[in-house]
């Protein structure tokens, strides 16, 4: 099975495929970034967005998703451009593959590497002990990777 984890964003998003399934630790097979800039119209950005993701579908073809549902306390401005950002990785999902991404808590696939408060440095930590890894970029697509890994490891919450 392959597992695209994405840690959602308009500026930045950051992605990972993972091979693998819950009988094994699954294999990191690609990561990286997805940056637009703040110069452009969010409608720019979101096609821009929507591209490069499409062609990390294409690319990789995952069998999953899985997604970080973001938690928003008093930041509507961002708030608002996320979840624009996330329809359309929602969309590209469904469009290219028909795969129904699965949401995950941000504390529920932190707590699955042994600390639901986190931060991305501590994550990056756990990853490399679990991966067997000399080192980790401290961007986006190490919360991705991780959240992939909580994907493949079965972690479901109940969010639709």
């Amino acid at each position: 099975m392959i597992w695209l984890g994405i840690d959602p964003g308009l500026a930045i998003i950051g992605w990972a495929i993972l091979e693998g399934d819950e009988t094994k630790t699954p294999e990191i097979i690609d990561y990286g970034i997805i940056e637009t800039h703040k110069s452009m119209s969010t409608g720019e950005r979101l096609v821009e967005l929507e591209q490069d993701f499409m062609s990390i579908m294409q690319e990789f073809q995952p069998d999953h998703v899985a997604i970080e549902m973001p938690f928003f306390s008093r930041q509507i401005k961002s708030a608002g451009k996320v979840l624009q950002a996330l329809g359309v990785v929602n969309l590209v999902c469904y469009r290219e593959a028909q795969i129904i991404p699965i949401f995950l808590h941000q504390a529920s696939w932190k707590a699955h590497l042994g600390s639901g408060r986190a931060t991305k440095d501590e994550v990056a930590q756990m990853l490399q002990q679990v991966f067997d890894l000399p080192d980790l970029p401290i961007n986006d697509s190490v919360d991705a990777i991780a959240i992939a890994y909580a994907g493949a490891c079965g972690l479901r919450n109940s969010i639709d």
